[in-house]
């Protein structure tokens, strides 16, 4: 990837908003390219944050294994979005595993440079503090949806957070650019195989979704989705 293309991805992370194209040129220049094979893991949970990653191409998938054994899916992951970002900033070891969906290139920065990053442009400073606010805003809504919420609210409201966060408009409906299994959808809501399957069969008879390109997702009807979600 060549620096303007480095440059482009930069633009829409936000720990690197508001910084100039001299500011982001540094930034991209010292950036280190890592390249990753499909089912790859970039960092495991519990090993130790030595770097900041930033994706340049391609999807991951972010999944924590809890104390009694359980498998959760936490997000999805793709061009532009930061990996690792609150664990290096807070010091802290890797809460999960990251795992590419498919071929994937990551930017990577070590903790010593991305701790010169903030002296050199305290907006960056700035930024993580909003960036880790956000994580812990939206790790607050997603155990209110799962004590209080019924099934198919928490399915609608997660297929709405992976349409905003990702979802690219395609002929009838907004389509979801990776592969979403159905179990990945269980473990995102804390629900079984069997609801999910049901509820999107149901959502599927009713036109309110379809599959496209294997399992690719696409919602047809996101405002009938966003009725269910409230």
């Amino acid at each position: 990837m060549n620096i303007d293309a480095r440059i482009n991805v930069l633009r829409r992370v936000p720990l690197y908003e508001g910084l100039d194209d001299t500011a982001l040129l540094m930034v991209a220049r010292e950036a280190h390219e890592r390249h990753l094979e499909k089912g790859a893991p970039l960092f495991t949970q519990g090993e130790e944050a030595l770097h900041g990653y930033v994706v340049g191409r391609g999807w991951l998938r972010l999944e924590q294994l809890t104390s009694d054994g359980q498998n959760v899916v936490l997000r999805h992951m793709g061009a532009g979005d930061m990996l690792g970002t609150v664990a290096v900033l807070r010091h802290r070891p890797f809460p999960a595993t990251l795992i590419a969906m498919e071929e994937c290139m990551v930017l990577s920065w070590s903790v010593a440079r991305l701790s010169e990053q903030m002296q050199r442009f305290p907006a960056i400073a700035v930024n993580a503090i909003k960036v880790i606010g956000g994580r812990v805003e939206e790790l607050q809504a997603r155990l209110q949806e799962i004590a209080t919420h019924r099934v198919d609210r928490r399915i609608a409201a997660a297929l709405l957070r992976i349409v905003a966060q990702s979802g690219r408009p395609v002929d009838g409906g907004i389509e979801i650019p990776f592969s979403l299994s159905r179990q990945d959808l269980a473990e995102m809501t804390a629900t079984t195989l069997h609801t999910v399957s049901r509820i999107l069969s149901a959502w599927d008879q009713e036109g309110m979704i379809s599959s496209r390109r294997s399992s690719h997702l696409v919602i047809r009807n996101p405002e009938r989705l966003a009725e269910i979600a409230r």
